[in-house]
């Protein structure tokens, strides 16, 4: 079994790689992001950012605890996000929201926790599913990753060293 620090590197080399192919999906196959999708790629690079202070921080078992305990809190986070999203685009089209103002305007204008009820509540533009793998879209792979990051990544943090 591998050491902890290779696993938490290797957790954060898979959140580099899910953003990776994210920007190749909005740049070279020119899917732009609805904000749910970006909500989902600031949830994977929370989860790589502590995945790679996991990895770079002593081996200590209150930081290894704390690591665990980050790792499974955004990856709950990442994971509600995606499965509304995932929600959002499993309705029949006559239920999906209205389509509603980009993500820009709605941090611009409105307070914060507004800002978030009208961002999760969904809209017209976040049911569309553009990309399938499998027969999945891409919130559900996303979904599926950081469901199993953030186990393996609880789980590792938390084994005896």
């Amino acid at each position: 079994m591998p050491g902890m620090r290779v696993m938490n590197l290797a957790g954060f080399a898979a959140c580099a790689a899910m953003m990776a192919y994210a920007l190749y999906a909005e740049h070279r196959l020119l899917l732009a992001p609805c904000p749910l999708c970006v909500f989902q790629r600031v949830a994977v690079i929370a989860l790589g950012i502590v995945f790679l202070l996991a990895a770079l921080t002593p081996a200590r078992r209150s930081l290894r605890i704390a690591h665990a305990g980050l790792i499974g809190l955004i990856a709950a986070v990442g994971v509600g996000i995606a499965g509304r999203h995932v929600w959002l685009q499993s309705l029949p089209p006559e239920k999906v929201p209205a389509c509603g103002p980009g993500l820009d305007y709605i941090i611009d204008s409105f307070p914060l926790r507004e800002a978030m009820r009208l961002v999760f509540s969904g809209s017209g533009e976040c049911a569309v599913a553009d990309w399938h793998f499998l027969g999945l879209s891409m919130p559900a792979w996303v979904l599926i990753s950081v469901a199993i990051l953030g186990m393996l990544g609880v789980w590792n943090n938390l084994r005896r060293p």
